[in-house]
């Protein structure tokens, strides 16, 4: 690798706080998307449940080994280039997390064949693990061509081409749309940062930044990143893995990082955890689904489906939402035309007990569920 990794080229830094002073009080949109089902399919494919939604129309045997294949290739990249086999069972929630026990030094020559991790988790191999950490995170930012070698490079292009004729174009759609989310947008990078570590948004000129909190571990959910071609769109410091912490606590560190009064967040994923993160945080959710008649799936989600639910939360004048509560108070909840089955029963599944229901509309005061809803307006008084 090209000089690789002295003090000069990733410097080891603390986590930027990213806050919006534009004078022209343009708003900051802020994606927390969840990875599996949502940006990728990998799980359903697995098991079958993505083709079973089309009634036949699918080859279940045939996704159920594209994703067998998936899961070769992210394991390959994992152990082989990224340190997994070594790191496995010391995830961390973020690649900078150890910082601060990454003293800088070039590690042009270092052999970490001779330098493995292990217990205990010591400051010696903290700091043996935030090398490792500065190399995957410079590698995720040269991307995998010069990572992996031609002949692997036309197996993941064909596999990529594969999977997303067999979903309908499910992977480039997301990947559109987190294009057109991001359009105009100047990455936000540390190098920006003012002395008290501050990125001022007026310099960056962002608009709206794209956020992975993912519930797997975070060397593979950045190696899935790569391989589903996201790491031109989600930057290596915007990946959270909330394995060990769960996502309200990654929702929570994402709001102090993107903090300001023009700052609107919103949580587009398919499980019931975001959807309860969400919740803790009153912001909105988009849930996504698979069903080929939904509209809230890729391809079908569109970028004003998601900025109508977002106005609907931060756009709504403090009249209005003592309207907006009384009316929810008031209201019958049959009469929504939202289906949270599944959410309830894939948490009744993984926990093995049942849950409290949800609200199939409000979250809380000032924050709406949106759960495949194409359209909610508050009623007029």
């Amino acid at each position: 690798m090209d000089g690789l990794l002295d003090d000069n080229s990733i410097n080891p830094v603390k986590r930027a706080k990213i806050t919006t002073h534009d004078t022209t009080d343009r708003k900051m949109n802020v994606y927390v998307w969840d990875m599996d089902e949502t940006l990728i399919l990998l799980k359903s494919l697995l098991n079958g449940t993505y083709a079973e939604a089309f009634n036949g129309s699918k080859d279940i045997q045939k996704g159920i080994e594209i994703g067998k294949m998936w899961e070769k290739h992210i394991l390959q990249v994992c152990d082989e280039y990224f340190f997994y086999e070594q790191i496995e069972n010391y995830n961390k929630p973020f690649l900078d997390a150890l910082s601060e026990y990454d003293d800088g030094r070039d590690l042009s020559d270092y052999d970490f064949s001779r330098d493995s991790v292990s217990s205990p988790h010591d400051d010696l191999n903290k700091k043996k693990l935030a090398y490792r950490h500065r190399i995957i995170a410079h590698k995720y930012a040269q991307g995998l061509h010069n990572v992996l070698d031609q002949d692997m490079m036309k197996q993941w292009d064909d596999l990529y081409e594969l999977t997303d004729i067999y979903t309908d174009k499910w992977l480039s759609s997301a990947r559109t749309f987190l294009g057109q989310s991001s359009e105009g947008n100047k990455v936000l990078t540390p190098n920006l940062a003012s002395p008290n570590g501050v990125i001022n948004s007026s310099i960056s000129n962002s608009q709206n930044v794209n956020v992975l909190v993912t519930s797997g571990s975070l060397i593979p959910s950045l190696v899935k990143c790569l391989l589903f071609r996201l790491d031109d769109l989600i930057t290596h410091q915007n990946v959270y893995s909330s394995w060990d912490v769960g996502k309200p606590q990654c929702f929570s560190w994402i709001k102090e990082r993107f903090s300001g009064p023009n700052v609107q967040f919103c949580v587009i994923g398919d499980g019931w955890e975001e959807c309860e993160a969400a919740q803790i945080m009153r912001w909105p959710f988009v849930q996504i689904d698979h069903r080929p008649s939904g509209s809230h799936r890729f391809p079908g989600l569109t970028l004003k489906t998601v900025g109508h639910y977002i106005s609907v939360v931060y756009e709504i004048s403090d009249a209005e939402s003592e309207k907006k509560d009384a009316w929810i108070a008031n209201m019958d909840p049959s009469s929504c035309l939202v289906d949270t089955d599944a959410v309830s029963q894939e948490k009744k599944n993984e926990e093995g007990n049942s849950v409290r229901p949800h609200h199939p509309v409000v979250w809380s005061v000032g924050c709406y569920m949106m759960v495949g809803v194409d359209h909610i307006t508050p009623p007029e008084s």
